[in-house]
């Protein structure tokens, strides 16, 4: 069965969707990816919060908000925090490599 996981940055334009789709192909894992910001490209849905099993933020700021505003439906979830700030471009190399070093080993 395949682990759910989401990705979360603030718009959902660079970071988040890099993830999705670097670790979208990956075997046994579902991915999906959204925004905590009111104006982002895909806002997060509590949908996608029920669906997912695993919860990754790109920053420290993005697990704050997530838990000030979604508590209860954070219950029995791991959010994890890669701590890569937002200064890269969608699919960047530097952000792929980061992307793989800190959340691969936490994926496989």
């Amino acid at each position: 069965m395949a682990r759910r996981v989401l990705f979360l940055c603030s718009r959902n334009r660079l970071r988040s969707p890099t993830a999705e789709q670097v670790f979208g192909t990956w075997p046994e894992l579902e991915v999906d990816s959204a925004g905590l910001a009111d104006d982002a490209e895909v806002v997060l849905t509590h949908e996608q919060l029920d669906w997912a099993e695993l919860i990754v933020v790109m920053e420290v700021s993005h697990r704050r908000r997530l838990q000030a505003h979604h508590r209860s439906r954070l219950k029995g979830k791991r959010v994890i925090c890669l701590d890569i700030p937002d200064r890269y471009d969608f699919m960047q190399p530097e952000l792929v490599t980061l992307l793989l070093k800190r959340a691969g080993p936490l994926l496989r």
